[in-house]
This record gives C-alpha cells, structure tokens and sequence, in this order.
C-alpha cells in the first residue's frame, strides 16, 4: 500500500504552494516512485439547505444546547489547542543546476513546559532553519534535538531559557485505545492554523511503509479523521484531550483512511531522543502486530499470556531470517521477555543487545520453537 505523508519538511522535490500564505506544502509517496503533489482540495458531498439553527433559548447558555459529541470535540480542542504549534521549515535541495532553498510546513506539539516539541521526522529532516508559531502568535526559533526514521518522530526544542512557559499536553494511554472511540486530529493543514477535525479510531496494529519506504513502522493507528499537507506532526486526541498518537500519513486515492503513530511509541522514542539525542536499538528485520494467541495454543503450552505478536513480514538477510523466523510465527518472548505488544518488542530491543545470542520463542502452527538470533544494530 502506498500512503502519502502529509505536508512539510523541506528536504525533498516540491509540490503546489498552499493558497495565500507563501508556504510550500510537499507530500511523500512511501514505497513509490517519487514524489505525488497534493492539488487543492474539494469538499466532499453536497451543502444541504434546511433551516438554520435557533439561538439558545433566553437563560440557557450555550453549553446547555451542546450535544455530548460537540462538548467532547470542542473541550478536547480547547485543552489541546494551546499545545499545538505551526513548524515553518527551510532547507536546501540540490539539483543538477545546484542547491536552492525550498520552505515547508508541519504541525507540532509540546510534550514539556521546557519547551520540547514532538513532531514527526519527515517534517523536520534536512530542515537548515526551523521556527515554531504558537496559537497566541508567538514565534520561536527551533532546533532539532534528534529523529528517529525508523518510526518517523523526531523531537525538536525551542531555542533559550523558557522554563515553564509552554503549555504540555496531557499523554494517553494509546495501548487501551478501542475501535470506534472518538479521535479529533490538531494540526495545521495548509497552513491553517489549529484546525480541528474529528472521526473514529478505525483500526489498530496496522503497519506503514516508512517515509523512505526501506522499512516499516508497526503498530500504527488508522483513523477516519481528515487530515491534510501540514498535519504531519500535530496530535492525534481522545475525547477527554488526552494524546494517544501523532498525526503522520494518509492513503492516496482514498477518503478517511489516515494513519497515527501510537503515543505508547512517541512517548518512548522521544525520551530517548531528549537524553541520548538518538535511538539505538537491536534489529531482528521482522514487522509485527499485535495478535491473540487461540485458547488451544495456550492450553497446550501452559501460556498465561493472552496474545503475541505475529511476524507479517521477514527482511532477507536479516538476523531473523538467518535464525529461520517465518511470516505468520507468533512470538511469544524474546530475550526470555514476554511480548504482547509492539512496544514490548521495542523494549527488548535496547543498544545493548546488539551482537548478543538472543532467544526468540515463537509458536508456528501451533507448534512452540525457539529460535537463537543475533541482532544488529537498526540502520
């Protein structure tokens, strides 16, 4: 499948300038081959006329008339906007007639009052200069503090000493996230600052071809709410404001089919990136999701645990391979951890285990293996 990364960042060819605004807007097709430019956009279905709403009855506010879906979205909008910021982006791109200077745009969001910013890779790589516009008007100079492609997130920080002065959202828990609760994407799409859509959570576990389409980042939210060039970067909330994932990519040629990168991840990689400046983890060469494990597997092989994750993909050569994985084996530890989820893979995936022996026990057909593999450091 393919997907377009919406928005921003200024390190590749340039699609149409968004409307009014000088900002060149870009968009990235993973795994294809090359870059897709966004036209403008249209507005889907037709504008019913019926009678226009009434104004609330003398004494009632306007809270009161509200239906529980609106005061979901709009306090959501209200808690969360404030945290959102615009990132103007200019970089450089080289051609055969030499370099010259590209200007983009992404959404982001702040994950300490210190001023950390939380966006996605694609927005901010190859970027020479990077400026923050927050909802109140100020603007800030921004600098990259490390990224991490392998899951397209990248943390970023307001330049100076501001200690306590910008607003931090409140984090999600993404892991108890179900299908079809209420999603509401913030962001700044075309420029159009904190622009709020809603939708539902779709789906969950999906994987997602990598903006440089040489990997895949797992575990990925899919929702239905709208999202467009320059909502890359920008949250992706709960109804009570909570972040559970960070806006990143839509699919070509559909409607409603975007996609998010679980907070269970972000918050992980991004602590990283604020202590080290980087990620360095072990690598199997495997894509994962989360799966449960039949209740006849478990009985037979005394598994308290409920579920695994099952292999959708093997990368010749890799160490997975070589130790003799299969698409479709359930994992069920590694490195004698327990994994259930993504994140659990991730967690026993650490610097450190590069070059060392690891077990991996899987179940194939119902049948448990135990596979010695050697991990190398993700490239």
């Amino acid at each position: 499948m393919s997907v377009i990364f919406g928005g921003e960042g200024a390190g590749v060819k340039l699609g149409s300038p968004a409307g009014g605004d000088g900002v060149v807007d870009r968009t990235w097709v993973a795994g294809g081959p090359g870059v897709a430019a966004m036209g403008s956009a249209g507005v889907g279905g037709d504008v019913g006329v019926g009678a226009f709403p009434s104004p609330p009855p003398e004494g009632e506010s306007e809270d009161d008339v509200l239906d529980a879906y609106s005061r979901a979205v709009s306090g959501a909008a209200a808690r969360v906007g404030p945290s959102v910021v615009n990132l103007s982006v200019v970089g450089e791109v080289r051609t055969q007639r030499g370099p010259f200077e590209v200007r983009g745009a992404g959404s982001g969001f702040f994950l300490t009052p210190d001023g950390y910013i939380l966006t996605n890779n694609h927005v901010v790589e190859k970027a020479r200069q990077l400026e923050a516009s927050l909802p109140d008007g100020r603007t800030f100079p921004v600098e990259v503090v490390g990224t991490d492609p392998f899951t397209d997130l990248a943390v970023a920080r307001v330049q100076g000493a501001y200690a306590g002065t910008f607003p931090a959202v409140a984090v999600g828990d993404s892991e108890r996230v179900k299908v079809g609760q209420l999603a509401i994407a913030i962001g700044n799409p075309h420029g159009l600052q904190t622009t709020v859509t809603a939708g539902v959570i779709s789906a969950l576990g999906r994987t997602l071809p990598a903006p440089n389409g040489r990997r895949l980042i797992e575990n990925v939210i899919q929702t239905d709410a709208p999202l467009n060039p320059g909502n890359s970067g920008g949250p992706l909330v709960d109804a009570r404001g909570r972040v559970i994932g960070v806006n990143t990519a839509i699919a070509p040629g559909a409607q409603g089919i975007c996609f998010a990168i679980p907070m269970a991840t972000g918050r992980w990689v991004a602590g990283l990136l604020i202590r080290e400046g980087r990620v360095r983890r072990a690598y199997l060469g495997v894509a994962t999701q989360p799966r449960p494990i039949p209740a006849g597997w478990r009985r037979r092989h005394e598994l308290e645990q409920t579920s695994g994750l099952e292999v959708v993909r093997v990368e010749d050569g890799r160490p997975a391979a070589q130790a003799g994985l299969r698409q479709g084996d359930i994992i069920v530890s590694v490195g004698g951890r327990p994994v259930h989820k993504v994140t659990d893979l991730h967690a026993s995936l650490q610097g450190p285990d590069v070059g060392r022996l690891m077990p991996v026990v899987a179940l194939r057909e119902g049948e448990r293996r135990t596979f010695t593999v050697v991990p190398v450091e993700a490239p």
